[in-house]
């Protein structure tokens, strides 16, 4: 703090302090760096998934934002069980369909 109680003046420094234009550049060339083919994940889906469970481990569960936030959990969880279910209705209805299909066949 300076001197008369007042709290310094914090400017943006780094990449921060760019312009949005400069970053976005710098971004690109980033995810430009590694051939698609090259990309461990893009090759291998099951090395994705192991590291998605490794990270959600490393984290304490008190830290995780579903255990911070029990509304955005029941959400979630709601989404996916509607995801779920027209899925499952649609396959239900599809099935149906082929079945009226092979009894009744068009002409």
């Amino acid at each position: 703090m300076a001197k008369d109680g007042a709290r310094p003046i914090v400017r943006p420094r780094g990449f921060a302090a760019m312009d949005a234009e400069r970053q976005r550049a710098i971004a690109r060339k980033g995810g430009e760096s590694v051939p698609k083919e090259k990309r461990s994940f893009a090759r291998n889906p099951a090395l994705a998934v192991e590291a998605g469970r490794k990270g959600g481990q490393s984290v304490a569960p008190e830290q995780r934002s579903f255990s911070k936030n029990p509304a955005l959990a029941a959400e979630a969880g709601r989404k996916g069980g509607e995801v779920t279910q027209k899925a499952a209705r649609k396959s239900r209805h599809d099935e149906t369909a082929d079945d009226d299909e092979a009894t009744n066949p068009k002409t």
